[in-house]
């Protein structure tokens, strides 16, 4: 009984969330999309989903997304490849997104059950949330996605794309670690460490957009960001290391920056200034900043003065001399 009421809360859900009931199989998604199956199955995997073979687990939304996709191959603008490379994209971005959601509004969930407004179960706290906060939310999504795209059109632009390789650009590349987190985090609680690692994202978010950066991803413990003026890269560092670094509640904080041509593909930066600031932080002080020699070089001197650090070994990059810096 209690598996059914179970399986009851979970299908009331997606029926909420899709607005409608599923009816198709992989085969009829195909069929009626005109497409392959194994078109429909790669489009489906590269959005991150599993292969369901034989169940009717698709919505006419899954239809009219995998024609929209294959309709734009069929006019030449994009290859299937191309559709499948950017339909991964989507499906990395959107299930961290939604896990997010889903994480944010658990709480408020609880919230709301213990409360003047509690509906009697958890189900009906949730269903209230989605009738209320996803209309509103999708507009926020296609608004977003609309200005985050003006802005890396923008940001080819002006981080100088090279004519024979619009994905190479030249950027500072900073990445920031947190000291000792492994350590930490084996003493603390979950809520504790899952605060304490929002309160990091969260505050070098606000830093890395302010001096007009971008993260390129987070991992817990680590951030790695890159920013198209290496003197904006030395303030973010700077920001970084006054908001984690110098707060007592936070653990100690080191920041690397390198400086040079990376490849920008799928939201994700490659090359060697991506290692070297990474391998950097390794070898920084807690709550400083350590720099490779072609971000001292892109600093100006009537603002900067920097010093080489005894050469020691980098792993990937053999003897290297790290270059400390600070501001006249």
């Amino acid at each position: 009984m209690a598996r059914d009421a179970e399986l009851d809360a979970t299908e009331r859900l997606d029926r909420a969330i899709l607005g409608e009931t599923p009816k198709f199989t992989a085969t009829d998604v195909a069929e009626e999309a005109g497409v392959t199956l194994d078109e429909t199955r790669r489009l489906w995997r590269a959005l991150g989903f599993p292969e369901i073979l034989g169940e009717a687990a698709f919505t006419q939304g899954d239809v009219d997304a995998l024609s929209t996709v294959t309709g734009i191959v069929r006019t030449g603008v994009l290859d299937f490849d191309m559709a499948v490379n950017l339909t991964r994209a989507l499906g990395q971005t959107m299930a961290r997104l939604a896990d997010w959601e889903v994480g944010t509004l658990a709480a408020r969930v609880e919230e709301l059950e213990r409360g003047e407004q509690a509906t009697g179960s958890r189900v009906g706290s949730a269903l209230r949330l989605i009738h209320e906060v996803n209309p509103p939310f999708e507009e926020m999504l296609v608004y977003a996605w609309r200005r985050h795209l003006a802005a890396a059109v923008h940001r080819m632009q002006a981080m100088g794309a090279r004519d024979e390789d619009l994905h190479t650009v030249d950027v500072t590349v900073g990445f920031a670690d947190l000291v000792a987190f492994t350590a930490l985090s084996n003493e603390m609680d979950k809520d504790g460490l899952g605060d304490l690692v929002e309160v990091f994202e969260s505050r070098c978010h606000d830093v890395i957009s302010h001096h007009g950066g971008r993260i390129i991803k987070s991992l817990g413990d680590s951030v790695l960001f890159v920013v198209s003026e290496a003197v904006a890269g030395v303030a973010i560092a700077e920001g970084i290391i006054h908001v984690i670094g110098r707060d007592p509640k936070m653990p100690d904080v080191r920041v690397g920056l390198a400086t040079g041509a990376v490849i920008a593909r799928l939201g994700d930066v490659f090359g060697p200034p991506v290692n070297m600031a990474a391998r950097l932080t390794a070898v920084a002080r807690r709550n400083r900043l350590i720099i490779d020699q072609a971000t001292a070089e892109a600093l100006p001197d009537e603002d900067f003065e920097w010093r080489r650090l005894p050469a020691r070994p980098v792993r990937g990059f053999g003897l290297v001399e790290p270059v400390a810096v600070r501001r006249r």
